[in-house]
C-alpha cells in the first residue's frame, strides 16, 4: 500500500460494488483494503488503521451495526464510519445509522462521484479536527421546545427506543426530529450533535412524558413496504 495515501476500508459482501468503489476511490488517490465480512473486517483494521470505513448494513451472519459498535470499540469514536445500504432505504434506516453515531449513509445505487466526494470530505474533517462542522451552541436556539428534548435526552446517553418511550412518541416520529435536529444544527450525525449539546449545556430537559405535542402521533407498529433489490452495479 502506497505511503501517505489516505486509508479507506470497504466492508460489503458484495463483490461487484466492493470492485466499483475500489476502482473510483483508488482513481481519486486512496488506498483501499476491501473485506467480505465481519471477521476481515475488524482484521483489516486492526492491521490498517484506516482513515474511513465504509460499511454495508447487511453483511453475512452479523449486521453492520454490531460491526459498527465493534470497530468503535477498538478504533475509538474518531474513526469516521459510513454506512451503505441497498435494503435499508426509508428515511428511518438512515436516522437509526446515524443515531448510532455514523459519519453517513449513503443508499445505493448512488453516483460514484457522490461516493468519492463523501469520502474526501469525511476524511478532510478528521484531518482538520472539524468534527462538528463549524455548529455552534447557538444554533440550539432553532431548535423547538420537542427538539431540545430529544437532543437533551441523546446527550444524557439515551437510546432510541428510551427516548421514544419517555416521550410517548413512535420510533418514526423520533427520526423525524432527529432529522430535524441534525439539519438545524449543520451536523452529519449524532455525535456531533451531542457534543453541540454538552457545549451549550444543554441537560436535564424538563420532559413531561405524558404529554403529545401536535406533530406527535400516537405509538404504532412501523410499516414497511417491500422495496425491489437495489444494485450499485
Amino acid at each position: 500500500m502506497a505511503a501517505g495515501k489516505q486509508r479507506v476500508l470497504v466492508v460489503d459482501d458484495d463483490r461487484g460494488f466492493r470492485a466499483l468503489a475500489r476502482d473510483r476511490l483508488e482513481r481519486a488517490g486512496f488506498a483501499v483494503v476491501e473485506a467480505a465480512n465481519a471477521d476481515e473486517a475488524l482484521a483489516a483494521a486492526e492491521e490498517l488503521q484506516p482513515d474511513l470505513v465504509l460499511l454495508d448494513v447487511r453483511l453475512p451472519r452479523v449486521s453492520g451495526y454490531e460491526v459498527y459498535r465493534e470497530l468503535r470499540d477498538r478504533c475509538g469514536d474518531g474513526l469516521p464510519i459510513m454506512f451503505v445500504s441497498g435494503e435499508r432505504t426509508e428515511a428511518y434506516d438512515r436516522t437509526v445509522g446515524l443515531l448510532l453515531g455514523a459519519e453517513d449513509y449513503l443508499v445505493k445505487p448512488f453516483d460514484p462521484d457522490e461516493l468519492v466526494a463523501r469520502v474526501r470530505r469525511s476524511v478532510g474533517r478528521r484531518r482538520n479536527g472539524s468534527a462538528e462542522d463549524g455548529a455552534t451552541p447557538d444554533a440550539i436556539a432553532e431548535l423547538t421546545p420537542r427538539e431540545r428534548e430529544v437532543l437533551a435526552l441523546l446527550a444524557e446517553g439515551r437510546s432510541s427506543s428510551q427516548i421514544a418511550r419517555e416521550l410517548v412518541i413512535s420510533p418514526r416520529t423520533l427520526g423525524t426530529h432527529v432529522q430535524h435536529i441534525l439539519s438545524k444544527l449543520g451536523v452529519h450525525n449524532r455525535t456531533q450533535a451531542v457534543a453541540v449539546a454538552h457545549r451549550a449545556g444543554l441537560d436535564g430537559p424538563d420532559v413531561h412524558p405524558h404529554a403529545l405535542s401536535a406533530a406527535d402521533e400516537p405509538p404504532q407498529a412501523a410499516k414497511r413496504m417491500p422495496e425491489p433489490s437495489r444494485l450499485a452495479s
